[in-house]
């Protein structure tokens, strides 16, 4: 018997490729001061498209220390009504990426952007650890069809 009859056997899967072309602009165009919710928001959903994902995504947008955005990072993909978010996960995005800063973000497969507690929850206990890490949490944006909410501008942190 070769060798070769002896691995495993390869699951085969359809990878699409995207030329750097057909995203609307690059990060390094995002320069703003103060990137506001739905500036975050438009880079977030024109980038990956995270409406129409039937699972939860969750991620973060890294920024540098002129909160300008550096990298989109998606640290985890769950369930159609959920995601398992390690702060670990996140921050060690955001460390490699040596971001000042992050936003957080992640999509509702319903459409509905509505905050659920459990949202909130993982929210805060990232900002504590951001405090920690001492990379700041600016924002948790949630990802709906056609709209998104701030968990920030609501008052949830």
């Amino acid at each position: 018997m070769s060798q070769l009859s002896q691995l495993p056997k390869i699951v085969k899967y359809k990878i699409q490729l995207v030329r750097e072309s057909e995203f609307p602009y690059t990060l390094s165009e995002v320069q703003y001061k103060n990137l506001s919710p739905r500036d975050a928001y438009e880079l977030i959903e024109k980038t990956l498209r995270l409406s129409l994902e039937p699972k939860e995504n969750f991620g973060i947008l890294t920024l540098d220390i002129k909160v300008r955005a550096i990298g989109l990072h998606i640290i985890s993909i769950g369930s159609i009504g959920s995601s398992v978010v390690s702060p670990r996960d996140v921050f060690a995005a955001a460390i490699l990426n040596n971001a000042a800063a992050i936003i957080l973000f992640h999509n509702h497969p319903s459409g509905d952007p509505t905050p659920s507690s459990e949202d909130i929850k993982v929210t805060r206990s990232l900002c504590d650890a951001g405090k920690i890490m001492g990379i700041q949490v600016l924002d948790h944006i949630i990802i709906g069809e056609n709209r998104y909410e701030s968990l920030k501008q609501s008052g949830y942190f």
